[in-house]
């Protein structure tokens, strides 16, 4: 068998629930609702759609966020036993986030290093917050609005013919990644568009689900 190297989602996987939309609830006003649901329905890019969310807070509000989630998201279980096993496994492991560095980095930050943390940035110098996008799409991704394009990093980073290719999400921003895996782990809205686009997948709902998936192909 190839040598297996994952690329694991963030928010909704690592950490049980979304933290922009939890941002968003806690310091957005209320038009960020709407396009919430244009992102949702697909009639905006993700890229657009997060640009414009994160517009609507100042950019004094910076620290409270980050408290705010460093109190409040619940990072999944068995997750730090997970890293540990890819470790123990000499298992390359790539956070690739939708979310934003300002805190995907502090979230993660106990349960480092990994191979590579890819995710979009903020930057605090106007009034509001303006968001950058150092991981754009590149020629075969259909989308070319992803802000953080998953599939383009995977193609960047699986570069050998015997790669196994494990990818771990729950969301929209996965579905094209999904597509490229050898072997998806899914929940949420992810392993309910794998069901109906026929993506072979197996659901999770722990860290520890996602090691005895592992585990069974590392041994094959």
């Amino acid at each position: 068998m190839g040598h297996p190297i994952i690329f694991c989602d963030f928010d909704g996987t690592i950490t049980e629930t979304d933290n922009i939309i939890s941002l968003m609830k806690t310091f957005a006003p209320p038009a960020w609702e709407p396009i919430k649901d244009d992102i949702l329905n697909q009639s905006i890019s993700i890229k657009e759609g997060v640009g414009k969310l994160f517009s609507l807070i100042p950019s004094s509000q910076k620290d409270e966020m980050v408290q705010y989630l460093l109190d409040t998201a619940v990072i999944r279980e068995g997750f730090k036993e997970f890293v540990d096993y890819t470790k123990d496994h000499e298992i390359p492991l790539y956070i690739v986030s939708g979310g934003i560095d300002f805190f995907v980095q502090p979230l993660l930050k106990e349960y480092g290093p990994f191979n590579g943390v890819f995710c979009n940035e903020a930057s605090f110098n106007d009034s509001a917050i303006t968001i950058h996008w150092p991981h754009p799409c590149d020629d075969h991704c259909e989308s070319k609005g992803c802000g953080c394009c998953k599939p383009s990093i995977l193609r960047t980073l699986s570069l050998t013919e015997d790669t196994k290719v494990i990818v771990i999400g729950d969301s929209v921003t996965d579905i094209e990644m999904a597509k490229l895996g050898d072997t998806v782990i899914a929940r949420d809205y992810l392993a309910y568009t794998c069901a109906e686009k026929g993506i072979p997948y197996h659901p999770f709902e722990s860290f520890h689900d996602c090691m005895d998936v592992i585990e069974k192909g590392v041994k094959i």
